[in-house]
């Protein structure tokens, strides 16, 4: 995009040279040709600057049907207790990964009839 607006900002500029210099005393072409000093100016100045970054924030709620408490989830496979930074969302689903034992499955809940 740089490139883009550095090629026009030197086309307005050489246009704008012929127009002042190419004049012969006439105020109106003076004036077009300054009107495009000024513009490849600014196209270089757009140039410069660069755009800041825009930051995302992407935030999962997990919506369970059934009750579940955070504090009473435990590790199926080795019985250790499971903190916020064990659950994650995938692909839709809700996973678990053991800080202790390093397993890692899908919270499927029961039926509850």
């Amino acid at each position: 995009m740089p490139l883009i607006l550095y090629t026009l900002a030197a086309m307005l500029g050489v246009v704008g040279f012929i127009f002042v210099v190419g004049s012969q005393g006439q105020l109106l072409r003076i004036i077009i040709g300054l009107v495009c000093f000024v513009a490849a100016g600014v196209l270089v100045y757009l140039a410069r600057v660069q755009p800041k970054p825009v930051e995302t924030t992407v935030v999962q709620k997990i919506d369970l049907s059934g009750d579940i408490n955070l504090e009473s989830l435990r590790c199926q496979q080795c019985d250790a207790p499971l903190s916020k930074n064990s659950v994650s969302v995938q692909a839709g689903a809700v996973m678990v990964k053991c800080e202790y034992c390093g397993a890692s499955y899908q919270i499927e809940e029961e039926a509850k009839w």
